[in-house]
């Protein structure tokens, strides 16, 4: 059949079909249904056919059958200047130092504003650079925050830990910092397993008391001035008595609401020893470090307290191996001002995820030198400063000799005998993890 009979024939079938049967191209149209038919015939070529054929270079295109609302989603959610809410969550840990001076301790106390606490400042740092939600700021176990030693009111810290659940973004110490006050500082910043927990998987704490040497001077002298420098021969016998810490012991006389029977008040104590004295404005100070697996609220500073009025001649060594038995001793505590929880330590976590290519142990050997500036710039002169002025020490020193360190001979007379009770200080004040 020639070209003229095959057009002929095409108009003839347009005619008798009454539709236009279009020419190939990129697109096809369905035939309109028949007289009487409610059907319509299948289409012949639907968009997911054309999706499957489209180039790959059309991938990440908008579609042209989108409605254009959904296209100003798209453009909002990249644009809309907070691309961190897309990120993951990730667990990360944070060395934290702060000047406790003012503050009601570490931990926060929630719906109260009357104390405020460094976790108040913490989280409201970590809401106002991005890095959690606000609703994680009012519940903070929706962030899985934890923190390694809950230190008390006026407690400082060097090397506190702090675990949680945020987003990473760029940046992220600097931005915290940002808005911090300049006593509290966040030094370092690491990823940890999913599961990490600082409390938990903290095997140690290393505290550090510092304390104006004049506190061992004999109470015969009762030296309570800038002229006082301690002796060569005062010093070991402190460190011999400091030594008798280590161990595990029963400290339930160092701390409240503890009995002699229950387990957890048995304590492991590492190492315990005061370094060379130093002198700060015209004052000479000394630190004794005690390193443990946990302490009990009060507890360094009871330790304290007693080699104290040990040494001033204030309570016989006995006291100290009897302060461990079941009998109540009256252990004074020190004052608050002089303790600083210097580090923490992790060597199992360390031995099994340090070395694994995707986690940093837990050292913070880095950030060695920006812990000893801080110390150097907000501790150190806090301390100083404030004994200077306020003389905690020396007005603690005068209530010693109303201690009655003979109780544990009346206690073992009978149970109608009467023990005087320890003298407390300030609710609050102390130590504890």
């Amino acid at each position: 059949m020639g070209l003229p009979s095959l057009r002929a024939a095409a108009g003839a079938l347009r005619k008798a079909c009454g539709a236009w049967i279009p020419r190939p191209g990129p697109y096809r149209f369905c035939l309109p249904p028949m007289a009487g038919n409610g059907k319509a015939p299948v289409p012949m070529g639907t968009r997911q056919e054309q999706d499957r054929k489209a180039p790959s270079g059309w991938q990440g295109r908008a579609r042209a059958w989108e409605e254009p609302e959904q296209q100003a989603k798209k453009l909002k959610s990249s644009a809309d200047g907070e691309p961190h809410r897309k990120l993951p969550k990730r667990k990360i840990v944070l060395l934290l130092a702060y000047s406790g001076k003012g503050y009601h301790g570490m931990q926060r106390n929630v719906g109260s504003s009357q104390f405020k606490t460094i976790e108040d400042d913490l989280v409201c740092a970590l809401v106002r650079s991005g890095c959690i939600p606000e609703n994680h700021g009012e519940d903070m176990r929706k962030m899985s925050f934890q923190r390694c030693a809950r230190t008390d009111k006026g407690v400082s810290a060097a090397g506190q830990v702090v675990s949680l659940k945020v987003w990473l973004i760029d940046g992220i110490l600097e931005k915290i910092n940002s808005h911090l006050p300049s006593h509290i500082r966040i030094l370092g910043v690491k990823r940890v397993t999913g599961g990490f927990n600082s409390k938990n998987k903290c095997d140690a704490r290393t505290y550090f008391y510092m304390l104006p040497t004049f506190a061992f001077a004999h109470k015969d002298q009762d030296l309570q001035d800038e002229t006082y420098r301690l002796s060569a021969e005062t010093l070991q016998r402190v460190n011999q008595l400091l030594a008798c810490y280590k161990g595990t012991h029963n400290f339930h006389n160092f701390t409240s609401q503890k009995g002699p029977q229950e387990p957890s008040a048995r304590r492991y104590i590492l190492d315990m020893f005061c370094e060379e004295p130093f002198v700060r404005e015209g004052m000479e100070f000394a630190v004794i470090k005690v390193k443990g697996q946990s302490f009990m609220t009060h507890q360094i500073r009871k330790m304290v307290g007693l080699v104290v009025a040990i040494i001033k001649g204030y309570a016989p060594e006995s006291v100290l191996e009897r302060s461990w038995g079941e009998a109540k001793v009256d252990v004074p505590k020190a004052p608050g001002l002089g303790l600083v929880l210097e580090r923490v330590h992790f060597e199992k976590y360390n031995q099994r995820f340090g070395c694994d290519g995707l986690h940093e142990p837990l050292d913070w050997a880095r950030e060695e030198a920006e812990v000893t500036a801080f110390k150097e710039q907000h501790i150190y002169p806090t301390i100083i400063s404030t004994e200077h002025h306020e003389r905690s020490m020396a007005l603690w020193l005068s209530t010693l000799p109303m201690h009655d360190f003979s109780a544990t001979a009346h206690a073992a007379a009978g149970p109608d005998a009467k023990v005087p009770s320890p003298l407390e200080g300030s609710e609050g004040d102390g130590d504890s993890d």
